[in-house]
């Protein structure tokens, strides 16, 4: 039946406008070249400004992603706790009936919260939906993945879920599985996100079949694909940025006007100190930021780029966003739709995307070096926070150096 529905999803578009349009995917270790599970998150939002937050309440800590304007960190949108439980979301429209009259909504980043707070497998989120309180507020596609290799979907309603669990081939014949903004168990004539599903589809299997699903590839190719599977332009290789043409329709890519993050967070091997699971944080738009390596077994001490500052902004978000300033100019009704392309891919060179590839770059070698000497000395305890120093005067830096802020 599951199989059937992937296949219709495939094929049937759905022209819909969406409030909350995110990308994702639940990889199992059987799919990574390295064995260990991934989850990532590409975050579309109403609420540009993100931060990241640690959180020391309920059985175990937990680090992820906020809203920066929710001070009393009430909702979560990507994280990890420190069992090695890691979630995500993406929002669902095809699971609840048309008619449904439930006005508990919108609990999603809540629920997420709170699992954090007590679930330490994929096992213990099963139960923990089945004995939570009815309405549930929700309709969602939550991932995650556990310490012990657990990887899986629950396609949640008000009342019930369905788990896909993504080590099972006769699910998740490759390993992995993705989802945007419909369920696979929901109805198959409603639902949004078809476009980007496709191209990630497509994106997933190209990289999975070369070995390369990893943390780096999923942030750097995926999250900034700029292929659009329906019309087949690429806007990286279609020559538009020559000058010819300086705006594009901009709307049903991977990334959009409304990202505001992306998220992987990496798993461990069986046997590997929970402590080194990584969540890879690409903060603000992904098209104008550059990704952080971040891990709970620092505590509060987080790089402040990430976390939010006095004015109640996290800082490498802010930058984020006046650059993404520069990419949609047009202020009038429906302006955001279009993207001016000369600024993120100018081919002198000067443009945005090009300037922050090396920055990245580095930020990925310095940080897998350390994660792998880790794995093998311990010590990452005692060598994180001067890490973080380093890493955050480096981009802090570049960023003054490249743009002037």
């Amino acid at each position: 039946m599951m199989k059937r529905a992937v296949l219709i999803f495939l094929f049937i578009l759905v022209g819909l406008q969406e409030a909350a349009a995110c990308t994702a995917a639940v990889i199992s270790g059987k799919a990574t070249p390295d064995g260990r599970p991934l989850l990532w998150k590409h975050r579309d939002s109403d609420h540009l400004q993100n931060a990241i937050r640690v959180f020391l309440d309920g059985r175990y800590a937990s680090i992820g992603l906020v809203n920066a304007e929710d001070t009393l960190g009430e909702a979560l949108w990507a994280g990890y706790n420190s069992a090695g439980f890691a979630i995500i979301n993406t929002a669902s429209y095809n699971l609840l009936a048309e008619d449904d009259t439930v006005k508990l909504r919108d609990r999603e980043g809540i629920l997420m919260r709170q699992a954090l707070q007590v679930c330490a497998t994929v096992e213990d989120f099963g139960r923990f939906l089945e004995n939570a309180a009815k309405p549930l507020g929700v309709e969602a596609n939550f991932g995650v993945i556990d310490a012990r290799g657990g990887a899986a979907w629950f396609e949640t309603g008000q009342f019930t879920f369905r788990k896909l669990d993504v080590n099972d081939p006769s699910v998740a014949p490759g390993g992995y599985l993705v989802h945007t903004n419909f369920s696979f168990t929901g109805d198959p004539f409603r639902g949004a996100g078809h476009i980007r599903f496709n191209t990630a589809q497509h994106l997933f299997f190209q990289a999975h079949q070369q070995g390369n699903l990893t943390p780096r590839w999923i942030l750097q190719e995926a999250s900034r694909s700029l292929w659009h599977s329906l019309t087949g332009v690429d806007l990286e290789t279609a020559g538009i940025a020559s000058g010819a043409q300086r705006f594009v329709h901009f709307t049903d890519f991977i990334p959009r006007y409304s990202s505001t993050s992306s998220v992987v967070i990496q798993g461990i091997l069986p046997g590997e100190e929970i402590a080194l699971t990584t969540m890879w944080t690409i903060l603000g738009f992904p098209l104008t930021s550059v990704v952080m390596p971040l891990w709970l077994a620092a505590g509060e001490k987080q790089p402040s780029l990430v976390v939010a500052g006095e004015d109640g902004h996290a800082p490498l978000c802010v930058k984020s966003l006046l650059l993404k300033e520069k990419l949609f100019p047009v202020k009038m009704a429906y302006g955001s739709n279009y993207m001016d392309v000369i600024p993120l891919l100018n081919p002198d060179g000067s443009g945005i995307l090009r300037k922050l590839k090396p920055l990245e770059d580095l930020v990925f070698d310095l940080s897998l070096k350390h994660q792998e000497a880790w794995r093998k000395n311990g010590k990452h305890r005692q060598e994180i926070p001067a890490f973080y120093e380093k890493i955050n005067s480096i981009v802090t830096a570049e960023y003054l150096s490249l743009f002037g802020m």
